[in-house]
C-alpha cells in the first residue's frame, strides 16, 4: 500500500523520489539515488537490499532496463515487489509483481513514474503523472511534492497513509533535500510543512559544507536573502 513518483529533472540532472504508505518509515525503506547514476525505488513486499543492488548495476553504466532485468532476475520472490528505475539518461522502467492487490501499477514516461500499489484507483497513478507533466518549470523537490500530493488529493491508497519522504539529490554525494515524516496521520500535509519551512535554507546547507566563512550562520544568511529564519 505505497505509492510514489520518481522523476529526473532534465535541466539538471538531479533525481528524487516523494513516497507515501501507511506503515512507518518509507523514506528509510524505499528510495536509493545516486547522483549522476540513476535511482531505484523498491515498494509493495519491500526488499531494501535491491536498491543497493540497483544503483551498483548503474553505476556500470547498465541502462534502466537492463538494470531492472538483472534485479528481477536475482529475485525468487519478485512478484511480491513493485520496482522502477531511472538511469542517468532519464530513461524509466517500473516492473509490478504479479502477487499485488489491484490496482497496482505504475505510468511511465521518459524521466518519470508515477507508481503505486494497493491503490484506491488508477486515479492517483494518473493524478501525479499529470501534476508532473505540468509543472516542468519548477525545481524537481517542488515538482516532486506537488506531485505526490496531486496522488493523495486523488485518493492514495486503501487504508491511507501515515508515513511518507522526500529526497533529492543534486551534484554532491549528499542530498539536496532529504525528508521524512515517519508517522503522522496526515504525512504529506506534515512533509509539505517542514519542507516550506527547509525549502528557503537548501542552497544554504549546500554551500556551506564548502565554503562555511562565506555563508555563516543560518539566520544571518536568510537576513542577507530578505527572509526570516524559522525554527
Amino acid at each position: 500500500m505505497t505509492f510514489a513518483i520518481a522523476g529526473r529533472c532534465a535541466r539538471t540532472g538531479r533525481l528524487g523520489v516523494a513516497i507515501a504508505t501507511n506503515p512507518v518509515a518509507v523514506g528509510a525503506r524505499c528510495p536509493f539515488i545516486a547522483p549522476h547514476v540513476g535511482l531505484v525505488v523498491t515498494m509493495a513486499t519491500t526488499d531494501p537490499r535491491l536498491g543497493p543492488l540497483g544503483l551498483s548495476l548503474l553505476a556500470q553504466g547498465f541502462s534502466a532496463a537492463a538494470t531492472l532485468a538483472q534485479i528481477a532476475a536475482s529475485d525468487p520472490r519478485i512478484e511480491h515487489r513493485q520496482i522502477c528505475v531511472i538511469d542517468r539518461d532519464g530513461n524509466a522502467v517500473a516492473r509490478t509483481g504479479a502477487n499485488n492487490k489491484v490496482w497496482s501499477g505504475a505510468i511511465t514516461a521518459r524521466n518519470v513514474v508515477a507508481m503505486g500499489n494497493y491503490l484506491t484507483s488508477e486515479r492517483t497513478a494518473q493524478a501525479m503523472a499529470q501534476s508532473w507533466d505540468g509543472t516542468g518549470t519548477l525545481d524537481l523537490d517542488e515538482r516532486l511534492m506537488l506531485a505526490l500530493e496531486a496522488g493523495r488529493d486523488a485518493g492514495g491508497q486503501v487504508g491511507g497513509q501515515h508515513s511518507s519522504a522526500l529526497k533529492v539529490f543534486a551534484d554532491q554525494t549528499f542530498p539536496w533535500v532529504d525528508l521524512r515524516v515517519d508517522h503522522h496521520p496526515e504525512p504529506i500535509g506534515e512533509l509539505r510543512r517542514i519542507y516550506d519551512i527547509h525549502r528557503p535554507l537548501l542552497p544554504y546547507y549546500y554551500g556551506r559544507a564548502a565554503d562555511p566563512e562565506a555563508f555563516g550562520r543560518e539566520a544571518d544568511w536568510m537576513a542577507k536573502q530578505g527572509k526570516t529564519y524559522q525554527l
